[in-house]
């Protein structure tokens, strides 16, 4: 599913099977869970996924983001990482920082687009895809409040 997308949104209840997002382009979708190679070969958009990865994840991925929930610690040992690198998200107090910063900054310089600007906005954008996310499946990231989960994401990008 989701095989070369070069725009547009899914929300998914469950999980997705085996090579979800391939050659993604600019799609943007959030799914509990997906299967192997998730997101092999994906050049553009953004992939969350709320659950669990099978192995061989990023493989060739030299574009867009993804974002995994990595509740037991084990997501590296699943992800390929030769074009890739990890990063946890960052902290709740940075957040917050960074949010009332910007507060201001959009007085004066407009709206800021959190889903166009991949350099920066992660912690924004992934709270707008989960709640998107809970409203089209009307399930909860498994239970929990969309502003919690960011201190077991990880994010995962072409280097």
């Amino acid at each position: 599913m989701l095989y070369g997308a070069i725009e547009g949104e899914c929300y998914l209840r469950g999980i997705a099977g085996e090579r979800f997002a391939v050659r993604n382009s600019g799609a943007i979708a959030v799914v509990e869970g997906a299967g192997d190679h998730c997101c092999e070969y994906m050049t553009g958009g953004i992939v969350v996924v709320l659950g669990r990865t099978g192995r061989n994840f990023a493989a060739g991925m030299s574009g867009g983001i993804a974002y995994v929930l990595d509740d037991d610690g084990t997501f590296a040992s699943r992800c390929n990482l030769a074009m890739v690198e990890l990063e946890p998200m960052p902290e709740e107090e940075e957040i917050n920082v960074r949010d009332y910063h910007h507060m201001h900054d959009l007085e004066s310089h407009g709206r800021v687009e959190v889903l166009t600007d991949m350099t920066q906005f992660d912690a924004q954008r992934l709270h707008l895809l989960i709640t998107r996310h809970q409203r089209f499946t009307g399930l909860g990231a498994r239970g929990r409040d969309p502003g919690g989960v960011e201190k077991n994401i990880a994010r995962c990008s072409a280097r």
